[in-house]
């Protein structure tokens, strides 16, 4: 446990996405997509835990009953107000720091994980992030966001808009004066490839990401070299 308290990966993951419907029990090489992501994100070593966020929905039962049967944490939170599914998450995780992981980034990289924790911690960031190339060279796909617990009890109680509550850090880019936002570039030449796309959210996505010889088990620079080839 870090100086912060416990350090949790807490993942959003539903079943009713309008663009890729059961995105997240959809087979990519034969296994789940969010089998894929636990796997990956299992490597982090800077987690005290993982905790996936399903909403409570009929719909997402099937969901719910495939992560009890993995034996893997997880949660029921409302489906639209993904910042209050996010609070009760920490809430029951006894979160210190959460790091935010959405299920639609299967290659998703435990050592890009463990990087972000620990510029979050040896900086005096609010909010820090490399699950996107803004201001950085990441990949899209591979890393994630971390914000306090204090933070998201703050952003729960203060979001007043639907897009600041469906978005769970919508209100942060929404109030970026009152914020110390940090990302970093990665440390590799071969890794800083901001145009990559590594997540999976449509169908495009899927089919592009079900093409490529991937494996669960794959390291971060054999998955770049498989995409960066076309």
């Amino acid at each position: 446990m870090s100086a912060y308290g416990k350090v949790i990966a807490i993942v959003q993951a539903r079943l009713g996405s309008s663009r890729l419907p059961l995105k997240s029990l959809l087979c990519l090489r034969d296994i789940p997509v969010i089998d894929w992501l636990t796997q990956r994100l299992a490597k982090a070593t800077r987690l005290d835990g993982i905790l996936v966020a399903v909403p409570d929905t009929d719909l997402d039962v099937v969901l719910l009953e495939h992560l009890h049967r993995r034996h893997i944490p997880c949660m029921t939170g409302p489906e639209n107000n993904v910042l209050e599914r996010y609070r009760l998450a920490a809430q029951q995780a006894d979160a210190g720091l959460v790091v935010r992981v959405c299920a639609d980034n299967p290659l998703i990289w435990g050592t890009a994980v463990d990087r972000l924790v620990d510029f979050y911690m040896q900086g005096t960031w609010d909010y820090a992030y490399n699950h996107i190339p803004r201001n950085n060279l990441w990949p899209d796909g591979l890393g994630a966001e971390i914000i306090s617990r204090e933070l998201l009890e703050y952003m729960a109680a203060k979001a007043d808009t639907p897009a600041q509550r469906e978005h769970c850090c919508n209100y942060i880019w929404d109030h970026q004066a009152e914020f110390r936002i940090g990302t970093f570039d990665p440390e590799e030449e071969w890794l800083r490839r901001p145009d990559l796309k590594l997540d999976m959210d449509s169908p495009e996505d899927f089919r592009r990401l079900s093409l490529h010889p991937i494996r669960p088990d794959m390291d971060a620079h054999d998955i770049v070299d498989v995409f960066a080839a076309g």
